[in-house]
């Protein structure tokens, strides 16, 4: 399937680190990710489901998951450029409770 402007992945700030898939994604093909008016070639190492998110850049373990110009998640494991970044390699570091409550507790 051919998707709107030629781009199968999209970013909407260059300090993102992960895309969203605009269709499914093959293993093996290249996926052209837009950000801005640039586009940029990523190699897709596995399937990538539309809607899910692939890795741009490679992501350390511990390291921020940047989408939409804001960090959703902490990486559990590395997770290399072209692959899924999803729950199994995504700790969500938003609308935690146990999160915010350590943070009220060490304000004190």
């Amino acid at each position: 399937m051919e998707t709107k402007h030629g781009i199968d992945a999209v970013m909407l700030t260059e300090a993102d680190n992960v895309a969203t898939a605009l269709k499914d994604l093959a293993q093996g093909e290249e996926a052209r990710v837009g950000v801005g008016e640039r586009t940029v070639l990523v190699p897709v190492r596995q399937v990538i489901a539309f809607g899910h998110k692939l890795a741009v850049t490679n992501i350390r373990a511990g390291g921020e998951i940047r989408k939409y110009g804001e960090v959703i998640g902490r990486a559990t494991q590395d997770i290399p450029a072209g692959t899924h970044a999803h729950v199994h390699n995504v700790e969500s570091l938003r609308g935690r409770g146990d999160l915010e409550a350590a943070r009220k507790t060490n304000a004190v």
